[in-house]
């Protein structure tokens, strides 16, 4: 029997995507999908054979639903996750969670008040070469962690136009950071500009400094003519690096290079199955609303930063 009733709100490609592999999940039926885009709605239900809708609040009156995920653009997704849960909907919010820190906040007090599920969708925590990397480095496998490096380069996508590179791709890997160094950065320094967006940067590099001395440098853009997803961590042992496409890994030492070769498997169906099952047993997810706030705090901070070219601190408006 399905136990959970789902609709996706946002009929593009990831939602499309969200459908799917709902689909494939033997404890959810999806019900219905919406988009503001009537024909896209409709192609969408059509292909899945559900209902469709161009207004959440219409399906949630009309529609016996338990949760919802969003899939809509940035500047959206607040407004679509407050009326989710104002419905008493348990949400998945795709990131970056909303278009600033502030309404994130919003989001994760309506979500405590209305006691309901709330995840962020920063999927990279579900890749499996990203549990293996974290756990190498929780096992003192590469001795200390020194520093961290993240690449994150592709050509321009179509679909991006309400938000930059740092706030729509850096902040997978600024999450990645928060979640490979155990804390929160104490400070961020960045450079981004634009070379062919008028609007928003197109390129972003970012240094994040935790305790100790430890750094993380992220590289971001939408300019390079190929797709390149890598992550490499240095400690006092051993190098370890991962491609989170291919989720391949390697792991060199004074004296030999290993390359164990493990299985690769969809993150994002990883991800929806923990959603579903974090729902039913009650169970905090990996992912909390928190961490999509702190993710884009820094965000905000290395867009503070790269205008003001200074350091600042990831934390409110404080510099």
């Amino acid at each position: 029997m399905k136990e959970l009733k789902i609709a996706v709100i946002g009929a593009g490609f990831w939602g499309k995507n969200h459908i799917r592999v709902f689909n494939e999940l033997s404890e959810t039926e999806v019900v219905a999908v919406c988009d503001t885009n009537p024909e896209r709605a409709e192609a969408a239900a059509q292909k899945f054979g559900l209902k469709s809708y161009t207004d959440s609040q219409k399906m949630f009156k009309e529609e016996k639903i338990d949760a919802v995920t969003l899939c809509v653009w940035s500047t959206n997704l607040a407004g679509e996750a407050m009326k989710a849960l104002e419905a008493e909907k348990h949400i998945l919010v795709e990131k970056p969670m909303a278009s600033s820190a502030r309404e994130a906040f919003k989001i994760i007090e309506l979500a405590d008040r209305k006691k309901r599920h709330l995840t962020v969708g920063f999927i990279e925590r579900f890749n499996p070469a990203v549990q293996r990397f974290k756990k190498l480095i929780n096992n003192g496998e590469i001795g200390s962690l020194v520093s961290a490096t993240a690449k994150r380069v592709s050509r321009w996508p179509e679909r991006v136009g309400d938000v930059g590179v740092v706030k729509d791709t850096a902040i997978h890997d600024i999450d990645i950071m928060r979640y490979v160094f155990a804390e929160d950065p104490m400070a961020v320094y960045a450079s981004a500009g634009s070379l062919k967006h008028a609007r928003f940067e197109d390129y972003a590099q970012i240094m994040l400094t935790f305790s100790e001395g430890r750094t993380a440098f992220i590289e971001a853009n939408w300019l390079t003519p190929y797709k390149i997803r890598k992550l490499i961590a240095t400690g006092s042992k051993a190098i370890i690096s991962l491609d989170y496409i291919t989720q391949e890994m390697s792991i060199e030492t004074e004296g030999q290079t290993l390359t164990p070769r493990e299985d690769w498997k969809e993150p994002l169906k990883l991800e929806l199955q923990h959603f579903v099952e974090c729902i039913l047993k009650g169970e905090e997810p990996l992912v909390t609303g928190l961490d999509g706030l702190k993710a884009l705090e820094i965000a905000e901070a290395a867009l503070r930063s790269a205008t003001k070219c200074r350091i600042v601190k990831p934390k409110g408006n404080r510099t």
